[in-house]
């Protein structure tokens, strides 16, 4: 995000924490009445020359719902699939969910070897657009 400027810079403290966006819970009450799909339209709306940050849905995302997160138990959410290598399997089993962030996603050639049958195992060769994709299986 572009802290500079001054739509961000009124919205929205540099320092704050972020959480991982790929991985929500959502109160649908609570989105509709605070008209959350307005505001990430609002926000989308107001960066289409790209002066508020240059790429990708974590911004806007941050900026929707900044200051109205609520933090999950560790254990719910296993981050790293995609850039630590250490994260141990004991943990992994014990979590609801893992998540793939970081750039070896378990589809692709550089993928972490140990943490690519969590995903592969779920995947269906049979279907059509699996096939036509190259995704490094």
């Amino acid at each position: 995000m572009n802290f500079s400027h001054p739509l961000i810079k009124a919205k929205f403290n540099p320092k704050a924490c972020a959480w991982a966006y790929g991985m929500n819970f959502f109160d649908l009450d609570a989105w509709r009445k605070e008209k959350s799909t307005e505001q990430y339209h609002y926000w989308q709306t107001q960066n289409e020359n790209r002066t508020l940050w240059k790429l990708g849905t974590l911004p806007p995302g941050l900026i929707t719902y900044y200051s109205t997160t609520k933090p999950l138990d560790k254990s719910w959410h296993v981050l790293g699939l995609g850039y630590n290598p250490i994260i141990s399997m004991d943990e992994i089993n014990s979590a609801a969910v893992i998540h793939y962030n970081g750039n070896m996603k378990p589809w692709l050639d550089i993928a972490m070897n140990q943490f690519r049958p969590l995903w592969t195992k779920y995947v269906d060769y049979e279907m059509e657009f699996v096939q036509m994709c190259n995704f490094g299986l």
